[in-house]
């Protein structure tokens, strides 16, 4: 810490400048300049406390911080610490400190204890262990606690050089007021061709043999589909199709049928739809003009 004070009434020096001076040399002689005017001498009523103006060169989070600096600035071995030199810099420092800030002096002087304890006992013989063992550094809970220190401290810079919101960058937010339109998706004809071979392989299980001459019209089948969906907003695809089953009715019928849906879709009076891919195939009329109003 370095603190350093305005200078008092008195100026023990001060050159006046000659009338052919030119204003560099009154800028480097005048202590200021007042509303552009210079400034040779102090008012003899301005009142400067002793301690108007302090400079702290070093700031410190407290007495590991300043033990720990004063360690790495002299490039000492934080495992081999030299306790005399390192104890008398800390405590001229604590002095220096305690002139100025009694309350913040207090918060080292546990430390200061602590540095003088260990100094004290480093200087005492040292006598070995029965066990043959050598006796604990009495510097060891002092690096311990250094180096714990140490990467807590580098790694809260690291987390300080990481982006900050509302520091390094700000959140942007924007509204839209967006209505989407679900568009159903589009069935193609792998769909239909998996769906109508489910279809045949329901038509086998349940085939009855019946040797019948049957006339098979499509337009027959048309009308049937179209009366069946007539009453319902939706059908399966599959359902389309279990009544002619169930009725034990042979693979031609279920054909005819089949043919018939796809008759009524090329006319667009059909709609073969699902609701998501790999969904059921639903099956109903096309929407008219009279049923959107």
């Amino acid at each position: 810490m370095t603190s350093a004070a305005l200078p008092g009434n008195g100026l023990d020096a001060l050159v006046q400048p000659s009338e052919d001076s030119t204003p560099d040399v009154i800028d480097s002689v005048a202590l200021a300049r007042l509303y552009g005017e210079p400034l040779f001498a102090l008012p003899q009523d301005l009142y400067i406390p002793p301690d108007a103006l302090e400079v702290f060169l070093e700031t410190f989070e407290g007495p590991l911080d300043l033990l720990l600096y004063l360690i790495r600035k002299q490039n000492f071995n934080v495992l081999d610490i030299p306790m005399s030199e390192v104890t008398r810099q800390y405590l001229s420092y604590v002095e220096q400190i305690r002139e100025h800030n009694l309350e913040l002096a207090a918060e080292y002087l546990l430390m200061a204890a602590m540095l003088i304890e260990i100094k004290s006992r480093m200087l005492l013989p040292v006598r070995k262990a029965d066990t043959g063992e050598e006796p604990e550094d009495p510097r060891a809970e002092l690096v311990r606690r250094l180096l714990e220190y140490e990467q807590m401290k580098l790694a809260a810079r690291k987390l300080d050089a990481l982006p900050q919101a509302g520091r390094d960058f700000m959140r942007a937010q924007a509204w839209a007021d967006l209505t989407t339109e679900r568009v159903l998706p589009e069935v193609n004809a792998d769909d239909l061709r998996a769906a109508w071979a489910d279809i045949m392989r329901r038509a086998k299980l349940n085939a009855h043999h019946h040797i019948t001459r049957e006339q098979l019209s499509v337009r027959d089948h048309m009308t049937h589909i179209l009366r069946r969906l007539g009453g319902v907003r939706f059908m399966e695809f599959s359902d389309l199709f279990l009544e002619r089953i169930n009725e034990g009715a042979p693979a031609a019928v279920v054909v005819v049928h089949f043919l018939a849906m796809l008759e009524l879709a090329r006319e667009s009076l059909l709609e073969i739809t699902q609701a998501e891919p790999y969904a059921p195939i639903y099956v109903r009329l096309a929407y008219t003009a009279a049923d959107t109003e």
